[in-house]
């Protein structure tokens, strides 16, 4: 098949995988099972990848919905998504010894939301509902105190209590541009309206979405690594469709690729969300090799260095 196919040019976007979150999150669950041996629980899959997932249970992790599920003396690791204020509270209530995982970015909207919530002002979230970060912002409130808004249609229609005591805040992974046209509808509608003093889409959603629109018009395909309930990863795949590649699509593994019906692609942009792993990157350029003569070209729109610390239990 190599000696039939045309060579396959591999366009990797850059940045690309792990984000600090991410990566705290995964650290804070090793350094739990080292410290406190397995098993340790975790309330809800502690990033959004099935391969993450896995190593961890192999390590001694063990993954659940509610805390209900979690005996009183072992520890609990609650997901980089954040959790509704409940949560805590119940962990507290039964003495339980708990870690939190939530991405300092996502942190940073709950206080947002709080302050606004302090200053009596109604607000407005920029997500996706059903979403573990949208439930666990909203959670941090009094019910009835945020309204979702998902769409373009649903800011132009959405009623609010009073237009002159309105905030918005946004989910972290996010469409930069749909965000924007989100939030000039909002303010158009609402001229009061206040917002957070930076962007709340977090620096790594938006470093990955560049980078698929720097290799998008490049590529005749286009696949991004992630899971199928990973919002950013599915942003990467409509950022990359909205930039001039059609075909785009989402794999979770290399063995998902139909090498078959990329035999037309000269050009094959690559991609992972945040929560995707390099190894997995890793594993679609071998088999690409498999299949056909590669040559790979990295194109890189800025570099990260952003370090999340550890919490202070684990720190020592």
């Amino acid at each position: 098949m190599t000696e039939t196919l045309a060579p396959l040019t591999l366009l990797l976007a850059g940045p690309r995988g792990f984000c600090a979150g991410v990566d705290r999150a995964i650290q804070i669950v090793e350094q739990a099972l080292k410290k406190f041996g397995a098993p340790v629980y975790v309330r809800h899959e502690i990033v959004h990848n099935r391969f993450v997932v896995e190593s961890l249970e192999a390590q001694g992790a063990v993954f659940v919905q509610e805390l209900d599920q979690v005996p009183d003396d072992r520890p609990v690791i609650f997901s980089a998504h954040g959790v509704p204020k409940a949560v805590p509270a119940e962990a507290e209530r039964r003495q339980m010894i708990y870690l939190d995982a939530t991405c300092p970015l996502v942190s940073k909207v709950h206080l947002e939301a709080e302050r606004h919530h302090a200053e009596g002002l109604h607000i407005l979230l920029i997500g996706h509902k059903g979403h573990p970060e949208v439930i666990g912002t909203m959670g941090q409130l009094p019910a009835g105190s945020v309204t979702l808004v998902e769409d373009r249609a649903q800011a132009e229609a959405i009623a609010v209590p009073d237009p002159a005591r309105l905030a918005y805040i946004t989910q972290t992974t996010l469409s930069v541009d749909d965000t924007k046209d989100i939030v000039a509808v909002l303010e158009s509608r609402f001229p009061a309206i206040q917002g957070p003093r930076k962007g709340d889409i977090c620096y790594a959603t938006t470093n990955r979405q560049a980078a698929v629109k720097a290799i998008a018009e490049q590529s005749q395909a286009l696949l991004v690594i992630g899971a199928p309930n990973s919002s950013n990863s599915r942003r990467l795949v409509e950022v990359a469709e909205r930039s001039g590649c059609a075909r785009a699509g989402l794999i979770q593994r290399a063995s998902e690729i139909d090498w078959a019906a990329y035999a037309d692609v000269e050009t094959l942009g690559l991609s992972a969300g945040a929560s995707a792993p390099e190894v997995l990157v890793d594993e679609v350029i071998a088999a690409a090799r498999a299949h056909r003569t590669v040559t790979i070209r990295e194109i890189r729109v800025t570099d990260e260095t952003v370090v999340f610390k550890l919490p202070k239990a684990l720190a020592d």
